[in-house]
């Protein structure tokens, strides 16, 4: 209920079906309507249709020196950087292709031992919230710091494991304290 790719969705008054079963995502794969509803993904796809022409004018001038920047710290974690229109109070989410698998099915398919092939997320963000005002204003310590502390908020907040929880909390602690060293 809590998830960031909804928060328009919940602003808009729109329904949401939560769906959080192992079988869920199987089973969406071949339920794609109910009851004359259709049903969609929130974290798979364009929020609200845009076509790939769109999403290039979607980076404003204002947003584009952010996205880069990002884009550049986080090219090895994401496959893009892109402004929200999902997010509302969260500074960034993770998002996939439409017909990509989730993440949280990507991660119970190497559990079971299958070979999944690399297929990053898109980092999404809300280019109007403080951490990434503060992200914009940083030195490149800082901001490396913090390019990596929002897409490892967007891995917790979607269900994810981090790959160095320890690293995480150092880096936090380094971002609470303002004492961002060189990486």
């Amino acid at each position: 209920k809590g998830s960031p790719q909804i928060e328009a969705l919940k602003a808009q008054d729109v329904e949401v079906l939560l769906l959080f079963d192992r079988i869920d995502e199987w089973m969406v794969g071949y339920l794609h309507e109910y009851n004359g509803k259709p049903l969609r993904h929130v974290a798979k796809g364009e929020f609200d249709g845009a076509s790939a022409e769109d999403k290039a004018e979607e980076i404003s001038e204002e947003h584009k020196p952010l996205v880069d920047r990002l884009t550049e710290l986080l090219k090895d974690r994401v496959k893009a950087v892109r402004p929200s229109k999902r997010l509302v109070d969260s500074p960034a989410c993770l998002v996939l292709d439409e017909h990509a698998m989730a993440l949280h099915m990507q991660r119970l398919m190497k559990e079971a031992g299958h070979e999944i092939p690399a297929d990053l997320p898109v980092l999404e963000i809300n280019p109007g919230h403080a951490l990434l005002q503060r992200f914009a204003d940083a030195d490149d310590a800082a901001a490396s710091d913090l390019a990596l502390l929002l897409h490892e908020q967007a891995v917790v907040a979607e269900g994810g494991q981090l790959d160095d929880p320890a690293a995480f909390v150092q880096r936090m602690n380094r971002v609470l304290t303002g004492t961002a060293q060189a990486a």
